[in-house]
């Protein structure tokens, strides 16, 4: 049977700022380990036994397409990327998946994953995996129940009923969904042993889902398929109608159709069954900084450090550093994280309540709510590393083939200093090389690019000055990239 990963990468991780942000989220994040947490969902599926596995498909937000992009080419797994024009949660993300899907296979079984979540052990979620996709094989939509460690509140809950199938007793008839609930709610379930954490991870086939939309929400089904057939390849992306998507309602999963499967919705077509299988694999949403200090390996003292960290005499804490050294001494249950632009302190029992901060840095209009000081382009990176009245500092990397596009600032001009590789150089009608130790200014209002035709990063520094120093003042001509 064939399997179809699909990511769905739409979170924007606001409770584990700073190192998570709206435009560089938590799951294009290195939080376990080398790979990224996308990278690391794709990851797990490779080598389940008996089953043949399609290239990973991603359904994301314009915003991330080229770093998702990049990340994919790493892993050498390329794969589709289904562009969302904006947000319209998981059950259109899904429908979108499943009418790709069915173009380039005969109803493939659908593995859907959110990209930002954390499973520890591969070999028994592959063991699960299979279970699902013979479920889904015939007919079933499949979730998967995280057995519950404690009586967790942040999780919504899956009541699990009768066995699905004599063969597979532990694959379980849903019997309903639960809201997250209080903490003596959460005792009772935990005590009760039919509930489990619902971990928002799915198997069926893409026909049956499409299916099952239309006979729940075919307002989405119909907005979905206007999108799609509206929609055009964009090099390595599948963008679909801008339009006909903003038109689709917003719904997830859950409400859109797994919840209605477990109530079987009178007057409804005939759904099909809905299975829950127990998942027991060190899953973790990864939510806040608990979270992740609690699937981390920690040393004797209960303390995760990462990064140029000095702990003294601390218990359970968790710090983080980017780049300068993060020292503590003396403390307990704190949360510290070291980024370029940003620090935060925080107990570890009041994490979820760092999205107040980021609420209050929007409200203000702080860009550090939103991107990083280091940010990431389909050519590179750039890190803005001073600046001031008139004038701004950046370290610029171009990567081996990189072209930034054809442009020119009505308000700033530009002196680039070649660091290290070979820059070449479009400035009004002239075109030439740079090594390192060279440079080049560009005055006010002339067009301009900037390449890196080597087989090595180009590093360079980039001094702007001017009366306007804001990224929109670029006024494009031309972009191998369509931006």
């Amino acid at each position: 049977m064939l399997i179809q990963p699909v990511v769905l990468s739409g979170g924007s991780g606001t409770r584990l700022w700073p190192l998570s942000r709206e435009k560089y989220p938590k799951q294009l994040l290195p939080l376990i380990g080398e790979d990224s947490l996308l990278q690391a969902t794709v990851r797990r599926v490779e080598g389940i036994a008996d089953c043949e596995l399609a290239p990973p498909m991603v359904v994301c937000n314009e915003d991330y397409r080229f770093v998702i992009a990049e990340q994919l080419r790493l892993m050498g797994k390329p794969g589709s990327i289904v562009l969302e024009p904006t947000g319209r949660n998981t059950a259109p993300a899904l429908t979108l998946a499943a009418l790709a899907a069915s173009k380039h296979a005969t109803d493939p079984i659908l593995l859907v994953m959110p990209a930002d979540h954390v499973i520890i052990d591969i070999a028994a979620f592959q063991r699960a995996v299979r279970q699902g996709a013979a479920l889904a094989d015939g007919g079933a939509v499949v979730t998967f129940g995280i057995t519950p460690e404690a009586p967790e509140t942040g999780y919504g809950y899956i009541q699990s009923g009768a066995a699905f199938t004599a063969q597979s007793e532990s694959a379980r008839l849903i019997a309903r969904f639960v809201e997250k609930p209080d903490l003596a709610t959460a005792q009772a379930y935990l005590k009760e042993g039919t509930y489990f954490w619902n971990s928002g991870l799915f198997m069926m086939r893409a026909s049956v889902w499409l299916a099952a939309m239309g006979a729940c929400r075919p307002d989405i089904l119909a907005a979905c398929q206007s999108a799609w057939t509206s929609g055009s390849a964009d090099g390595d992306f599948i963008r679909v109608g801008k339009d006909a998507f903003a038109a689709c309602p917003s719904d997830s999963i859950d409400y859109a159709v797994m919840e209605r499967i477990a109530k079987q919705v009178a007057g409804a077509a005939a759904l099909p069954p809905g299975v829950v299988i127990p998942l027991t694999a060190g899953w973790s949403d990864v939510g806040a900084w608990d979270a992740l200090w609690q699937v981390l390996p920690k040393d004797a003292n209960g303390n995760v450090a990462q990064g140029d960290v000095l702990l003294q005499d601390c218990h359970d804490t968790l710090a983080l550093s980017e780049g300068r050294l993060v020292a503590c001494v003396g403390v307990s249950d704190l949360v510290v994280i070291e980024t370029a632009d940003a620090i935060l302190v925080a107990h570890k029992d009041r994490t979820q309540d760092v999205k107040k901060i980021v609420d209050r840095l929007k409200q203000q209009g702080r860009s550090e709510s939103s991107i990083h000081r280091k940010v990431f382009r389909p050519w590179g990176s750039y890190d803005g590393v001073d600046a001031g009245e008139r004038f701004q500092v950046k370290r610029i990397v171009v990567k081996p083939g990189g072209i930034l596009s054809l442009q020119m600032h009505h308000h700033r001009a530009e002196h680039w200093i070649v660091v290290s590789g070979t820059a070449k150089i479009t400035k009004g009608e002239e075109t030439f090389l740079l090594s390192e130790n060279e440079s080049t200014f560009i005055p006010l209002g002339t067009t301009h690019r900037l390449e890196n035709p080597g087989r090595v990063p180009l590093e360079m520094i980039e001094v702007q000055s001017g009366s306007y120093l804001g990224e929109d003042d670029i006024v494009r001509f031309e972009d191998v990239y369509g931006r």
